[in-house]
């Protein structure tokens, strides 16, 4: 693996993560939204990350390289964002015949997000970015003093 391959793959991280901690900000925004434009509360969304592989010894790898004749056409590993998911559990009902959302009953359903979920989740999403700008910094600092060996 070059330093190259080092910072995109904490670059694919940095990106995951700060998509991650946009979804949990909207969520918190919406946290008592109960009306939205596909109808009913708002739902919880969460991001489902998947493996960017570099693996080499894949048949497709091998395809593209003798198709290719190029052997760095897979080069970037890491993590990407598979798809969000949209959280279709039911939010607490809560009581209150005044409010315009209410059904026959009184009741309101609310959002499903739970604030200390999110919280929670924000705190790791914030650790995982810091932990990818150390290793962008750590990968900086190795290629600094791999240039100072020639001097």
């Amino acid at each position: 693996m070059s330093f190259f391959d080092s910072l995109n793959t904490s670059a694919t991280g940095l990106t995951a993560q700060s998509l991650r901690m946009d979804i949990i900000s909207q969520n918190m925004t919406n946290i008592d939204t109960t009306r939205t434009a596909e109808g009913g509360p708002y739902k919880r969304k969460t991001v489902i990350f998947k493996e960017i592989s570099n693996d080499k010894n894949t048949f497709r790898h091998m395809f593209n390289t003798a198709l290719n004749n190029n052997a760095n056409n897979d080069s970037i590993s890491g993590v990407k964002v598979d798809r969000i998911a949209v959280d279709n559990t039911e939010g607490i009902k809560e009581y209150n015949p005044n409010h315009p959302d209410a059904d026959e009953n009184g009741y309101v359903e609310k959002p499903n997000v739970n604030v200390v979920e999110e919280m929670v989740n924000m705190i790791s999403a914030n650790r995982a970015y810091e932990a990818n700008i150390t290793a962008i910094n750590i990968t900086k600092s190795m290629i600094n003093r791999t240039l100072e060996i020639g001097k």
